[in-house]
């Protein structure tokens, strides 16, 4: 019998974490002894506890830190101290949020805040107002800097600078709760990419499933960065975030492998989501003038790759058919959406081997 592999651990998102650290140094301003650890309400309303690593005071000013717990998510702030520092204003401010040292700050349209506003979400804004209502007895007039040990270069290896907003990372969350290997957090980056690029006035945007053929696609258009959405695996992902929210034209360049899926119909391409089909491959080579052993070789192939090469050494345009077996699929998904989209297949070397497009459905009465 096969032992099954315990179930991934949830964590807690930067959000959850600066809304605990805010509740804890509250009370500290209003005079209570330091507490080992605050509970507070998710956006479902379950009440969560989480601990206090550290105190202490900035400028006359209490703060707290909380170590943000990723649970079994590859989260790139697992592990990573979040700061509040909070400071009473006059009656009348209300709550204002500040960007502390490594949280980045808005610096286009196109997001859920405006330009110059601190890269704190809005989910995350009403958990600290909730917390600080708990806290406080009823919502305070205050001013509550979120800060990120390190988040200037953990923004690196984020979508952040692309998205415009720089200084550091952004404070996220909209349930609270980080899920093991969710693909919503990059679904979500797509449709915020897209948001920027719509708001900056760009009508051609290309989705890329990988640094190879995003460089390449780039290059090939001469495209800014912001009009480049890293969908990754999660084709589908930008595709029905585009049915609803058009643009006047799309590329969708990728690697060899994972044309082929979409081609075949895939919306999600991730590997362990299913291979390609090497049959339907064969099929798709079979609409060209190929020979019964190639198509034999092609069926036997252990990989796209290498079906691929058989491909080549026969002279079958497989490339063009993939493309166009792609285009087809991205069609249909952005239907009745019209947008002018073609397809680029790149290889590993960044060389483009099959085109198809740019088209544009007939308009029907």
């Amino acid at each position: 019998m096969t032992q099954q592999s315990p179930p991934l651990r949830r964590g807690w998102t930067t959000g959850s974490c600066a809304t605990a650290a805010a509740k804890a140094a509250w009370l500290v301003l209003m005079g209570h002894t330091p507490p080992a650890t605050v509970s507070i309400s998710l956006p479902n309303g379950q009440q969560v506890v989480f601990a206090v690593c550290r105190y202490g005071v900035d400028n006359g000013n209490p703060f707290a830190e909380v170590i943000k717990d990723a649970g079994d998510d590859p989260d790139v702030t697992h592990g990573a101290t979040i700061r509040a520092t909070v400071r009473p204003l006059p009656a009348g401010h209300g709550v204002c949020f500040r960007a502390g040292e490594g949280v980045g700050t808005i610096t286009r349209p196109g997001l859920p805040l405006p330009p110059g506003e601190a890269a704190i979400n809005p989910v995350p804004r009403a958990m600290i107002c909730t917390a600080l209502a708990e806290a406080n007895g009823s919502l305070p007039d205050a001013e509550v800097t979120i800060s990120v040990a390190d988040g200037l270069h953990l923004s690196q290896r984020t979508l952040n600078s692309r998205l415009g907003i720089i200084g550091g990372l952004s404070i996220l969350g909209t349930t609270g709760i980080v899920v093991p290997f969710s693909c919503a957090a990059w679904i979500s980056s797509i449709h915020r990419g897209i948001d920027v690029a719509r708001a900056e006035g760009l009508t051609h945007l290309a989705g890329s499933t990988g640094n190879v053929s995003e460089k390449a696609v780039q290059k090939h258009y001469n495209l800014p960065e912001t009009a480049l959405i890293e969908m990754g695996d999660f084709v589908g992902g930008m595709l029905k975030y585009l049915r609803q929210h058009p643009i006047e034209r799309l590329t969708i360049a990728g690697g060899i492998a994972k044309m082929t899926k979409l081609g075949q119909g895939r919306l999600d391409l991730h590997s362990k989501r299913g291979q390609a089909d090497m049959a339907a491959l064969a099929q798709l080579a079979a609409s060209s003038n190929v020979t019964t052993d190639a198509l034999a070789a092609i069926t036997a192939s252990p990989t796209v790759a290498e079906a691929f090469l058989v491909a080549t050494q026969a002279e079958i345009p497989l490339g063009n058919l993939i493309a166009q077996s792609a285009l087809t699929t991205a069609l249909e998904t952005l239907a009745p959406t019209l947008c002018q989209v073609d397809v680029l297949v790149y290889d590993r070397a960044g060389q483009c081997v099959g085109h198809a497009g740019p088209s544009l459905p007939e308009r029907h009465a």
